[in-house]
């Protein structure tokens, strides 16, 4: 695992002086997979790392506190993909009052040229910082021409005239469309979470379900995915249920995978599972043996939509 940083000033020596990405970086999208592109041209010809500049917790949490679970990247999930597109170390910038607080002046100041020395940053067009998102790119451009780092500023990223952003990510994910969802991330979106212990109902009707945890991920759409699960280093497929499951009178939210051909112990295990596939959505059915059969049925759809 790369290195990761949670302020400014813990930033080690060997990762100064490299070329910066900025952004929030949720979901690490085609959009993001752009601009670190462009991020490790400047590394490359500094001779210099490529070091990322996130927020957390997501700025929006800290602003709107009452919002609802909307992230598409819980930490480990962002900085697992920050690596795979080629950062080499994350400032994970600790989101508080204080920082929340930080002029933009003292943002270039003190977090740019003194937390990370860069020499280059890249951002997008809409990047804004500092206080009451009073620094935007032309500011930053300003900067750089008086105090000695480059500036790219990365102009939209588009499919057939559409913006790559993290919001129309969202916007799919709540209309079950999974598919569209990894067309526009450039990979499968997984949700991450502990597997904690269940009322183990699953069992009783032949169909061992891990209880996955959703905390701070989006909820996508409400129903049964084809999914795949990643179980000690081995992606395996499965069908999971998203959803309150009105058959059974529970109304908390629960994401419930079944593993195909699985008999092991997952409990306190964090999985990694990928939504591939929408299914069907949610339903309410007379009785548990409606119930069995449908999951029966869900189970073979699965197998053949992942095959």
């Amino acid at each position: 695992m790369i290195p990761v940083f949670d302020d400014w000033g813990a930033t080690s020596a060997e990762w100064k002086g490299g070329a910066i990405a900025l952004g929030n970086f949720d979901g690490v999208h085609r959009g993001h997979q752009a601009l670190i592109a462009r991020t490790a041209e400047q590394a490359t010809a500094l001779g210099r790392p490529l070091v990322a500049l996130t927020f957390e917790p997501h700025p929006r949490r800290f602003f709107v506190t009452d919002t609802g679970p909307f992230r598409l990247t819980l930490p480990p999930a962002k900085v697992r993909l920050l690596e795979r597109y080629g950062v080499q170390a994350v400032l994970a910038q600790r989101f508080d009052a204080a920082f929340a607080a930080v002029t933009a002046d003292a943002f270039i100041d003190d977090v740019l040229i003194a937390g990370l020395g860069a020499r280059h940053v890249v951002c997008g067009y809409d990047f804004t910082f500092g206080a009451r998102r009073s620094g935007n790119v032309e500011m930053l451009r300003a900067a750089g021409a008086r105090r000695g780092f480059g500036v790219t500023v990365l102009d939209p990223v588009m499919r057939e005239g559409e913006i790559y952003s993290s919001t129309r990510i969202r916007e799919a994910l709540r209309a079950g469309m999974a598919q569209e969802a990894t067309e526009l991330l450039g990979h499968s979106w997984e949700i991450e979470g502990a597997v904690e212990q269940g009322d183990q109902r699953g069992r009783t009707i032949g169909f061992p379900t891990a209880n996955v945890a959703l905390g701070e991920h989006l909820r996508p759409r409400f129903g049964v995915y084809a999914v795949r699960a990643l179980i000690d280093g081995t992606w395996r497929n499965g069908v999971a249920n998203l959803g309150k499951r009105p058959t059974v009178g529970k109304l908390q939210e629960n994401f419930e995978v079944h593993v195909f051909d699985f008999s092991g112990d997952l409990y306190g295990k964090v999985l990694r599972v990928q939504l591939v596939d929408f299914i069907r959505p949610e339903m309410k059915f007379a009785g548990l043996d409606q119930l069995k059969a449908q999951i029966a049925a869900d189970g073979q759809t699965a197998r053949t939509l992942l095959a």
